[in-house]
């Protein structure tokens, strides 16, 4: 069984924290992973930068422009992850945009990404009609799971054609804005969170997109499996280093 699914079969909340690969530092890669395997995160993902993120905002394009400056690139990536699963066991997934992996290959990166124990892949802007047509026979043959991204304007036909396709989790997108930390959800958000709960779908759900702090991490676990978060965690490295993760976690739980 893929390691995204062993985690959904257990009980609590799930905390997935997303890092960019080559962010602050090009080799920080297997330091990151190994604060927060020791922070005791469920779940690690990994963005691939890319120079046009359309769908994240100012802190992790931020992020990945420096990464790229920094050098980093999917051949590096997968160098850095050779030893990953030696030092855990904590489900990883690869956040990238469609293109970087089209130019490296579909097939020869899938099989990279087995080759390293990496479980899934999350491609905001592949089509899930398109996956479903052309890359899902690939994507399972070298057992990674893809998950899929929903917003309050996905309709309820798309979301149920989403839920029918999925093997991992479905990733709701907290707003319709790009990525970015805020301190609280309001009405509407929590209105279409419950109304995404009460269609009952087969797969879980993982809030992304705003969780910043303890409050829209206990918000999102009332609506979903748990949370993705992001900016909030980049922000915190770059300001304390990556060797304070651990008072991160602590700060979303305690």
């Amino acid at each position: 069984m893929n390691r995204i699914n062993k985690v959904f079969q257990k009980d609590g909340t799930i905390m997935s924290i997303y890092f960019t690969a080559g962010f602050p530092a090009k080799n920080d890669t297997l330091s990151i992973i190994k604060e927060l395997d020791s922070a005791g995160v469920e779940m690690i993902e990994i963005g691939l930068p890319f120079s046009d993120p359309l769908a994240d905002g100012p802190t992790i394009q931020n992020s990945s422009t420096i990464a790229l400056k920094n050098g980093m690139n999917t051949i590096i990536l997968f160098e850095q992850l050779k030893n990953l699963r030696k030092m855990t066991d904590v489900p990883v997934v690869i956040m990238g945009y469609f293109n970087p992996i089209l130019q490296f290959g579909i097939e020869k990166f899938c099989e990279s990404c087995k080759e390293v124990g990496i479980d899934g892949l999350i491609i905001p802007d592949l089509p899930v009609d398109i996956y479903n047509d052309k890359y899902q026979k690939i994507f399972k043959s070298y057992g990674l799971l893809n998950m899929f991204l929903i917003t309050p304007q996905t309709s309820e036909k798309r979301i149920k054609y989403i839920d029918g396709i999925s093997e991992g989790f479905i990733y709701m997108v907290s707003s319709y804005n790009v990525t970015g930390a805020i301190k609280s959800f309001d009405s509407f958000q929590k209105k279409y969170f419950k109304r995404i709960n009460e269609m009952n779908l087969n797969s879980p759900l993982l809030v992304g997109f705003g969780i910043s702090n303890k409050n829209t991490f206990i918000d999102a676990g009332k609506y979903s499996r748990g949370a993705i978060i992001g900016s909030a965690y980049i922000n915190w490295i770059s300001k304390n280093g990556i060797y304070k993760t651990s008072e991160f976690i602590k700060s979303l739980r305690d």
